[in-house]
């Protein structure tokens, strides 16, 4: 019988090494990003390499022992707790030291002699669950050296296959973002096909003990063949590559886990974490290419990386001789384990996680604002910063709330691509989409190399299209044109957060782009862009004469980044919201009406700031306080920079 204890134990430890190996890269990554370059700080993923000291004498039976280990587990529950130190630094510190001994128990867990506790240590790093604590101990194999496989490559292969899991599944969403395409064939949204992604990772364990499959080259090929079609192929198509991708990555840890098992703990894990991290890194290389040494070879090359894993998985399953183990699979007086009771439990937690997936069900639709003039909403920008704030820690929620206060009827995030390893592989769009209740565009898709950009609309979006704009130079900028039905009447959007400002061509080649997208737009539009460049420079004067745009506010000399433009619509107010630390950036904040006779009509110029003379429909958020002239730096959101402006004829 299987112990509901021995379920909910595995399920926690299981839930808290995950949320250790997962949380300590965007804790590294928070100190290059703020600072644009590297830090330094990414020293802490040496204790990534805390299985090393397993190779010392004595270490590794010293830590088998079962009240070293449970002072271990107590270490990484209590590391739990950096979400609640007072400084970025000691959660950093606190994080690196319960992940270091997260691996090192599931080392010497996984090289124990007890059949038993290897097998928990396999299926709590791949989130499933012991399954058999009735197993009597089965002593180590007396297979002979000859007969074991070949360590480096044997480490090399797990060490991939570890990556490849954590890059594609550590959300059940990721391979979704890596195939979106703009409106109307969006491609599979996250609810409700990112369930399916579950279902196929559930199916890869009912498919494990299957060796003569899982073992073969031919299933290997057929691996191959889901990420390349993941990787090149858009919506359903690379939907399809993503599904049989998850099947085959969770079908082949038992191969690879028991050639590990089979080789020297020490030296193994510290290949299997070198290759981790290798590739890790490289994935960050080929987005930052533009900021970090060497980043000529690696820009936009995920298709190296693709290669270097299914290498990586490919040696290390078939370098190496034949031999016999029961390490994924333990066995009772030298017979295995029948199959069924993990079937049985398999599909128990995938009916659990479809739950979950059903909980999120709501069948009404995303209501529209009610307003009494229907004609009127309001667009805003924000540079999100991936989800953390100025200090690296979470700001989803507090942003939801934010937004909420807005009452933002569009919404563009920038810097907003998340669903990456070193940046949580957080699904910024879906969980502000469900949180909120608005329709997402999110794009361009993950595997761009872009920092990300994404819209947020109450109202339908109708169709759009997602571009990499010029960059042969630097960091490739991403952009949205996008069409919004508000009310009945068309309304175009161009968003966008173009290079850094120091690449002077790709700049003038972006600002060329984006205008002839503006000039393009034949309904109403607004621009909501990150520009990196202050008022009347070449880029912003290309936008606004080429795009034929007018600016929100063209008396605000004070800006650099972030712009509102538009054409076609009566400007009714703008507003300049203080970041309150949720980012380093603020939030900018327009109020538009679309004229009843777009060819026959005459835009607002009174710029007034007592809000008493405007209806107060127009006004924004008293929350925010009121008309505060200069820079307000603030722990809490509110006006500054002389806004709120509202605008008569």
């Amino acid at each position: 019988m299987i112990e509901t204890r021995t379920l909910v134990r595995e399920c926690v430890q299981g839930y808290v090494f995950w949320s250790l190996f997962q949380g300590l890269g965007p804790m590294i990554w928070f100190y290059p990003l703020n600072e644009l370059e590297l830090s330094g700080y990414e020293i802490f993923a040496v204790t990534f390499f805390a299985p090393v000291l397993v190779g010392i004498p004595g270490v590794l039976k010293l830590v088998q022992n079962r009240w070293m280990l449970g002072i271990l587990r107590l270490a990484t529950v209590g590391s739990l707790a950096s979400f609640q130190a007072s400084t970025t630094l000691i959660r950093l510190a606190i994080l690196a030291l319960g992940t270091g001994a997260a691996m090192l128990i599931f080392t010497v867990t996984l090289w124990s002699k007890d059949s038993r506790i290897r097998y928990s240590a396999i299926i709590r790093v791949t989130k499933y669950l012991q399954l058999c604590s009735d197993i009597s101990e089965v002593k180590e194999s007396s297979s002979k050296t000859t007969d074991r496989p070949y360590w480096l490559p044997t480490a090399i292969g797990f060490g991939s296959l570890l990556y490849l899991t954590h890059w594609c599944f550590g959300e059940s969403s990721l391979v979704l973002r890596w195939v979106v395409k703009g409106y109307p064939d969006h491609g599979p949204a996250p609810y409700p096909w990112g369930s399916l992604i579950l279902m196929g990772l559930g199916l890869g364990v009912l498919v494990m003990s299957w060796s003569w499959m899982t073992k073969s080259k031919i299933w290997w090929i057929g691996g191959l063949i889901s990420i390349l079609m993941l990787y090149y192929l858009p919506t359903w198509m690379g939907f399809m590559g993503g599904l049989g991708l998850s099947i085959y990555t969770m079908s082949i840890w038992p191969v690879l886990v028991d050639r590990l098992t089979l080789c020297p703990p020490a030296r193994s894990m510290f290949v299997v974490m070198v290759t981790y991290l290798v590739q890790i890194f490289f994935f960050v290389w080929t987005v930052a290419y533009n900021f970090v040494p060497g980043g000529v070879y690696t820009r936009e090359h995920t298709d190296y990386l693709i290669a270097a894993v299914m290498i990586g998985i490919f040696i290390g399953m078939f370098i190496g001789g034949e031999y016999n183990s029961h390490t994924a699979f333990p066995c009772d007086n030298k017979k295995q384990v029948p199959f069924n009771k993990i079937r049985t439990v398999t599909v128990l937690i995938m009916c659990i996680g479809l739950l979950g997936y059903g909980m999120r069900y709501s069948d009404n639709q995303i209501k529209q604002p009610e307003k009494k003039n229907e004609r009127e909403f309001s667009a805003a920008i924000w540079t999100f910063h991936f989800g953390y704030d100025n200090k690296g820690w979470p700001s989803m929620e507090r942003a939801a709330k934010l937004f909420k206060d807005t009452g933002a009827d569009v919404i563009t995030l920038l810097e907003s691509d998340a669903s990456k390893p070193f940046l949580g592989n957080n699904d910024l769009g879906m969980w502000f989409g469900e949180k909120l209740g608005m329709y997402v565009d999110f794009g361009p898709a993950t595997k761009d190399h872009t920092w990300g950009n994404l819209i947020l609309s109450k109202y339908p979006i109708v169709k759009s299209t997602h571009h990499l704009l010029p960059s042969p130079h630097g960091e490739l900028a991403p952009a949205i044109t996008a069409t919004v039905n508000i009310s009945g009447n068309l309304v175009d959007f161009v968003v966008t957060h173009m290079g850094n400002h120091r690449d002077r061509l790709d700049r003038k080649l972006q600002a060329k782009f984006l205008a002839k997208e503006l000039t393009e737009c034949e309904n109403p539009v607004i621009f909501l862009g990150y520009v990196t460049s202050a008022p009347h420079s070449p880029e912003y004067n290309d936008l606004i004469k080429a795009g034929n745009v007018k600016d929100i506010d063209e008396t605000d000399y004070d800006r650099w980044c972030e712009y509102i433009m538009y054409r076609g619509l009566k400007r009714l107010g703008y507003a300049r919201i203080t970041h309150a630390g949720l980012s380093d950036t603020e939030i900018q904040m327009a109020k538009f009406e679309i004229p009843e006779d777009p060819k026959n009509y005459k835009d607002n110029t009174r710029v007034i700031t007592d809000s008493s003379r405007v209806n107060k429909e127009v006004h924004f958020n008293h929350k925010f306080g009121k008309f505060k002239s200069g820079h307000r730096n603030l722990k809490t959101h509110g006006f500054h920079m002389d806004t709120p402006k509202y605008f008569l004829p």
